[in-house]
């Protein structure tokens, strides 16, 4: 038997419990964990994902090329070692492989959806198919251990995102956080890639997301700092790019970047237009995968053969070469010359025939190419004479990246993160903006926008506009639903739930989370006072039908009317109108604001 001074314990214990536990239930109400940290917390996982993906793509490269090579060495250096019969059969050899990997495994995987990046987050629900990026994974490796005129950084980016939304499905997860896992999958595999934290979080922001809000970018940027830790600090892989130091550049000399940068602009256009180009003459040919894969690695090896083997690889080994000058030498501008033009093909028949990977490095080796011929032009009429070509050709590298994106702050960013010096940063910020408004007057879409368009996708622009917001769509304001009940809840718990909620409704799901109906709070007074039975009341008994429900594509000027006549303070978002799976809820009192607040805007003098 307990001993007295033990039971007079637990006696007053229960009674200080008993007088302070609406206190503890009012902290327990405040240390709830909310949303956005779980969200944070979601983005480091990812972020460690993107930076073992990194991982896996450095080693998997080095495994195929001890198939095709005598040992692992960079694409450029070991064409330049290599007889002309080498040369041209290792490219073509590599994109057969390749493409008999791509036709056979999506026929072993079956048909499943869209795996492009963009359109799950503009179109679809963020859903990435696994089996097909993992055909595609190690399609993308032999192509480019081979030396395909690729980027590795899209297959890293493109697995990391998948890895992220397979983490998403398995948990069930609404379609607002799968997107929302893409985007922290891609900015983990650019900031693993590239040791950019920063590139990383603003390309998922600006060109996956399309949303700057605080909500959305404080994962990214989580995700892209792990990735970057995980794959440089801890597994200590070194960056691509090794720039040296410029001086300063003075400010005479500027405006000699906004004419590179009109140069560089032309040039963005040349390349978005070579590569539409040669991907409708593929598609018009009808060829098999493979083969046409065969003949972009054939053109590589070809091309490699008539003088120029810096075509192969993803160019960044030749990109260093020219940041450090090594082409500022007699009789070297023909060769830088060639090099540019026989990249622009190889990496347009490359990218046209269907190889996997990216073009974010090709693209920054045809802008330094660009940027130090301009710049040993401007040398050999004695002009610039105190800016090295290496830094027209880092600022070239940015000023065509932000050509093809069309994102200026994007390609800044990256260009500052490469280099890690401020002092080429105005002189490149001029650069960059100059090229993207050349680049618009001669090609308006983006790298990444221009097959979207073909399928007629619409995608939202920056605008400088006043009202701009009006352009905003549900997605970009969508909250996490109201907690949904099940249609077979009693009417205690419906009770409970409204006690416990400021909602002034409750949206009642199937087993497959389709709404099916709603309950409002004024649903329940007949209930009240009522001295009956009421047990066996359910939701099914109470609920009335599903208000006009809402998708995340629509655009908040076509949907306020329905947002106005809604007597809901959350109105329920639905994946589509025929699918009808409950993903999120769009606050009343949130659209108004934003209708406010733009309609103000553009009432200002000036505006």
């Amino acid at each position: 038997m307990a001993s007295p001074l033990f039971r007079l314990f637990l006696t007053r214990r229960r009674n200080y419990f008993r007088h302070h536990w609406q206190a503890a239930l009012h902290w327990r109400e405040k240390i709830v964990f909310r949303e956005e940290a779980f969200h944070f917390l979601l983005a480091a996982l990812v972020g460690v994902i993107g930076g073992l993906v990194n991982l896996l793509f450095f080693y998997g490269g080095e495994l195929v090329q001890r198939l095709f090579l005598p040992q692992p060495i960079d694409p450029v250096r070991a064409a330049e070692m290599f007889a002309p019969w080498q040369q041209l059969a290792i490219p073509t050899l590599g994109g057969l492989v390749a493409g008999l990997i791509l036709y056979w495994g999506f026929r072993l995987v079956g048909p499943q959806g869209s795996s492009d990046l963009l359109e799950v987050v503009v179109a679809g629900d963020g859903r990435l198919p696994f089996r097909q990026e993992s055909v595609k994974t190690a399609s993308a490796l032999v192509s480019i251990a081979t030396g395909a005129s690729i980027g590795r950084e899209g297959g890293i980016t493109q697995l990391s995102a998948t890895l992220a939304s397979k983490l998403g499905q398995i948990a069930q997860w609404p379609p607002y956080r799968l997107r929302l896992l893409v985007g922290c999958g891609a900015a983990a595999g650019i900031s693993a890639a590239y040791n950019a934290p920063i590139t990383g979080a603003v390309f998922a922001s600006l060109v996956v997301l399309g949303n700057f809000s605080m909500s959305l970018f404080a994962p990214l940027v989580c995700a892209s700092v792990m990735a970057t830790m995980v794959s440089h600090s801890f597994f200590g892989m070194e960056p691509w790019y090794h720039v040296p130091p410029f001086p300063p550049t003075a400010p005479a000399q500027l405006a000699w970047f906004i004419v590179m940068g009109i140069l560089c602009g032309v040039v963005s256009a040349l390349f978005l237009k070579l590569l539409r180009t040669a991907k409708e003459n593929f598609d018009r040919v009808h060829l098999p995968i493979y083969a046409r894969l065969t003949l972009a690695g054939l053109t590589v090896g070809l091309v490699a053969v008539i003088g120029f083997p810096g075509v192969c690889g993803n160019g960044y080994y030749v990109t260093n070469a020219i940041l450090h000058g090594n082409f500022e030498t007699a009789g070297a501008f023909p060769q830088l010359g060639g090099l540019f033009l026989a990249k622009l093909l190889a990496t347009a028949i490359t990218v046209g025939a269907g190889t996997v990977g990216g073009v974010f490095t090709p693209t920054m080796f045809l802008g330094a190419a660009a940027g130090a011929l301009f710049g040993m032009t401007l040398h050999d009429f004695g002009c610039a004479m105190g800016v090295p070509a290496g830094a027209f050709a880092l600022a070239g590298m940015g000023a065509t990246l932000a050509g093809t994106t069309k994102s200026p702050l994007l390609a800044i960013i990256m260009a500052f993160e490469i280099s890690l010096d401020y002092s080429l940063v105005p002189p490149l910020m001029l650069a960059c903006v100059t090229a993207v408004l050349v680049s618009r007057q001669l090609y308006d879409e983006s790298i990444y926008t221009d097959h979207l368009r073909l399928k007629g996708l619409s995608l939202l622009r920056e605008s400088g506009q006043a009202g701009a917001a009006l352009r905003k769509t549900v997605a970009d304001l969508m909250q996490p639903p109201v907690p949904p009940m099940r249609e077979t809840v009693s009417l205690r718990k419906i009770a409970d739930r409204f006690l416990a909620s400021p909602n002034n409704f409750v949206s009642i799901v199937d087993g497959q989370q389709r709404l099916i109906g709603i309950i409002a709070l004024q649903d329940l007074k007949d209930f009240l006072n009522s001295k009956e039975e009421v047990a066996g009341v359910i939701a099914l008994d109470l609920m009335r039908p599903p208000p006009p429900c809402l998708t995340p594509g629509q655009r908040l000027l076509d949907v306020l009317p329905l947002v106005m006549k809604s007597e809901l303070r959350n109105i329920p978002v639905v994946s589509t109108l025929s699918e009808n799976q409950l993903v999120g809820s769009l606050s009343r009192a949130q659209v108004l604001t934003t209708f406010s607040e733009a309609i103000a805007e553009k009432s200002q003098p000036g505006a």
